[in-house]
């Protein structure tokens, strides 16, 4: 008992570990969306771990990367199960990542005062990108190497520095050596560290800090007896609702574990034949739909930018009093709207850019900008349905 204790006058463990999980109170009324954080979370440890084991048999050199991954694939022990764990395990991590924010939009879980708690998960939104476009480029296949090529040259027409900052991610003038060697580095290393350590660790501090939203919006008191604690109640319902989520993922895994990969990417790199019809992974075809829906090579970069870098400026759009949609039947019926447009954006992606589909890219482009234009004019003309008892 001497040395726990010694450890414990020194670093503080207990007490964290009660602040944040066995004396943490939460609302009593949050529902399964609830349950994404912690489902992203998990798909989070699994990257690591699978992406651990992947690199002690990668070699991040453009001669050997792609048969690398076929020896992992062929050879290693139970390599392709590490390999499909990983490919598929980046898609459910974004899955549950959009369903986590997807809550928040609907439910107005950004709102006061919990800004810095959204602000913080949109960092995390934006490292997590980088690491799967970095990832995406090691299996050094045909789709790998010309995303990175089309994705690294979308920066180049930034005006002045354009042209150098697409060097200067490169490492040469094209994607080639120097470019995959500098990927694997960040991939492997800076990003996750950033991701782990940094971003994550703060987004559950300041959570804990203002405490969870719920689904009605309104907000109890530090004191109210309705509050439930985290441990055991939440907790179990999240490793509940983890390993019922795992029985589709394994599903896919063993049964089905090319269904989302691009068979473009079981053929090696080669920078002379430019695939038929380039598509990037499905959670960032709906970008891909809003860049190259605008005629201008700009125009389309800055429209990506701003559906992109319009999420983070939705505490200070959304200016109604009241948080949940449940409570607000336009803003319910807008955000409704939006799920559906952003999923139409990302079928249209997935199309050739030629005639109805083209104009169909642009109309839902239009669609999801108005979703933020309108935000701030939904309390001129709402009329809010009456709160259960609380402050909003």
């Amino acid at each position: 008992m001497a040395i726990p204790a010694w450890i414990e006058r020194r670093l503080p463990l207990t007490e964290a570990l009660e602040r944040h999980v066995t004396r943490h109170l939460e609302p009593p009324n949050l529902n399964s969306w609830w349950n994404f954080g912690s489902l992203a979370g998990l798909f989070l440890v699994l990257q690591i771990v699978t992406g651990v084991f992947l690199a002690m048999h990668y070699k991040p050199d453009t001669g050997l990367a792609f048969d690398s991954v076929q020896h992992i694939m062929r050879e290693v022990n139970y390599g392709w199960l590490l390999r499909y764990l990983h490919a598929l395990g980046a898609s459910g991590f974004f899955l549950a990542v959009y369903l986590h924010v997807g809550r928040a939009l609907y439910y107005g879980s950004y709102k006061s005062p919990r800004e810095l708690v959204w602000l913080v998960g949109f960092a995390i939104f934006l490292c997590l990108m980088a690491e799967a476009f970095m990832g995406y480029l090691l299996p050094w296949g045909q789709m790998s190497f010309w995303s990175a090529t089309v994705i690294t040259n979308i920066f180049g027409t930034i005006p002045l520095v354009g042209p150098g900052l697409v060097v200067w991610l490169r490492g040469d003038f094209a994607v080639g050596d120097a470019t995959l060697g500098r990927f694997f580095a960040l991939h492997t290393a800076v990003l996750p560290v950033a991701l782990i350590g940094g971003l994550v660790l703060l987004h559950v501090m300041a959570l804990h800090r203002v405490g969870s939203g719920n689904p009605d919006g309104v907000d109890l008191d530090e004191g109210d007896p309705r509050r439930i604690p985290f441990w055991p109640y939440y907790v179990t319902r999240d490793l509940w609702f983890d390993a019922l989520a795992l029985l589709p993922f394994a599903a896919v895994v063993f049964f089905a574990p090319t269904l989302l990969l691009e068979p473009a990417n079981w053929e090696p790199a080669n920078p002379l034949a430019t695939p038929a019809h380039l598509v990037p992974e499905w959670y960032f075809v709906p970008f891909y739909a809003i860049l190259r829906s605008i005629p201008s090579k700009l125009g389309g970069a800055v429209a990506m930018a701003a559906a992109i870098f319009l999420v983070p400026a939705l505490p200070w759009l959304d200016r109604s009093p009241v948080r949940s949609a449940r409570y607000r039947p336009l803003k319910r019926a807008l955000t409704l709207a939006f799920f559906a447009n952003f999923l139409i954006l990302g079928y249209l992606g997935s199309q050739l850019p030629v005639g109805a589909v083209l104009t169909l890219e642009r109309i839902s482009t239009a669609v999801y900008f108005l979703y933020f234009a309108a935000l701030p004019l939904l309390p001129r003309f709402e009329r809010a349905r009456p709160l259960p008892g609380g402050t909003p």
